[in-house]
């Protein structure tokens, strides 16, 4: 087994393109790591960087206790599956999985053995003397899989492994993965935008977001606890709510969360409320998953929103409900642009997003110019004046009614204009 250290680790690519950003992880012996993100922020280039195949601009990596930076590829004892398998087409599959093997001049007696094991525990064994063009993209990747584990290295690095499979082949293809690299107690880093990947494979997730490390914990943490407004909205089957609001406390009774048309109160007893309490008379975003807010008839007295049905959406085995309540939703903030300004050392472009949501917050205009500024943000999360609600398989509304939805307080997650939560997470 090994362990890896990342310690400020930066890339910055020609054209003074950052990739990744002072980034410090580390995964531990038999860890199963799994490092999230969209698509370009980092993940598969600091995969490479563990690998040998790019080259650190700045910072140290530490592989079981060595310096790694300077040492070669082969030096480091790592096996790498692709996103396409590159297995080699003129070789067998048992040529293919062989091959490290055979490189290594093992004993050919040992290599026909542990080839046989393999592949009867990945499921190929009837495909031994086909070649990689006759078979599946599933059975490519499991030939693939078996070539990095047949030599038992110390660390396996997966970059994206399922990503061109069917959705069954990847619920598959998962369990398999999870099942041999827990046996085998190897240290695994894995690479993924799939939030599901990451929950059911993890033992620990790494956020990436623009080069920058979001939030590090276990797969309950990162969900139910995230350090950044970025990662509650990424790790989430629907869209979050992330919703603008502003601190009270009158007469110092409770603290308010003042939405406009509602508001929501919290007691002093609840262990948010004086952290929430120090931006009194400030702004605040405030994050709910679809699935704290409950329908409620109207004669409840609770926490809760009210507004019209705009819209319903039925994803087979749940309906959504969107709610026009007239609460401004705003945009998911992120890092800077990924360009060093070399004049200062610092990012182009660091603190527009936070002004830009300043003046979101200080501006009277309506919520369809609201809509229009968060576009401009280039975030995906939806601008509209809605509430997304998630209703279970039977909806209780139709468009147009008036509706009433509960509050979990519990499940309020409270973030500061820039991302960061208001009251630090519990790792």
């Amino acid at each position: 087994m090994s362990s890896v250290v990342l310690d400020k680790v930066t890339k910055v690519y020609p054209g003074d393109y950052l990739a990744v950003d002072r980034l410090s992880l580390s995964a531990e012996d038999g860890e199963f790591l799994v490092l999230l993100g969209p698509s370009g922020c980092g993940k598969s280039t600091l995969l490479r960087m563990i690998a040998g195949l790019e080259e650190i601009t700045e910072g140290d990596l530490w592989l079981d206790g060595q310096l790694a930076n300077h040492l070669a590829p082969r030096e480091r004892d790592v096996a790498m599956v692709f996103q396409n398998g590159a297995l080699y087409p003129h070789r067998t599959v048992r040529g293919n999985i062989a091959f490290p093997l055979e490189i290594a001049k093992s004993d050919p007696s040992m290599v026909r053995e542990r080839v046989t094991e393999l592949s009867k525990a990945l499921h190929i064994d009837e495909t031994l003397d086909r070649r990689p063009g006759t078979l599946s993209g599933g059975q490519r990747q499991r030939v693939a899989m078996g070539r990095a584990i047949v030599r038992q290295p110390k660390l396996f690095l997966m970059d994206e492994p399922l990503s061109n499979l069917d959705a069954g082949m990847r619920t598959e293809l998962r369990m398999e993965i999870s099942a041999l690299v827990r046996s085998l107690g190897v240290t695994t880093i894995y690479v993924t935008h799939d939030q599901v990947e990451a929950l059911t494979l993890a033992d620990r997730i790494a956020i990436l977001n623009r080069g920058v490390l979001q939030d590090v914990g276990t797969p309950a943490q990162i969900y139910n606890d995230p350090a950044t407004a970025f990662v509650a909205a990424f790790l989430n089957s629907q869209q979050l709510n992330l919703l603008a609001a502003t601190v009270r406390t009158p007469q110092n009774q409770y603290v308010m969360l003042d939405f406009g048309p509602h508001r929501l109160t919290l007691p002093w007893s609840d262990p948010r409320a004086y952290a929430i309490s120090q931006h009194t008379g400030g702004q605040v975003l405030v994050g709910l998953r679809p699935d704290s807010l409950t329908p409620v008839p109207e004669s409840f007295e609770g926490p809760s929103f009210y507004g019209r049905v705009r819209t319903l959406e039925y994803h087979g085995h749940e309906w959504l409900a969107y709610l026009e309540c007239g609460v401004p939703a705003v945009p998911v903030p992120e890092p800077p642009d990924p360009r060093l300004n070399r004049t200062n050392g610092e990012h182009a472009g660091e603190g527009k997003l936070t002004a830009l949501m300043r003046r979101l917050f200080s501006s009277q205009e309506e919520p369809q110019d609201q809509e229009q500024v968060g576009q401009n943000t280039g975030s995906g999360i939806h601008r509209r004046s809605d509430l997304i609600v998630r209703l279970g398989n039977r909806p209780v509304w139709r468009a147009g009614d008036a509706a009433k939805v509960g509050v979990d307080l519990a499940r309020l997650m409270i973030f500061t204009l820039d991302g960061a939560r208001i009251d630090p997470p519990r790792r």
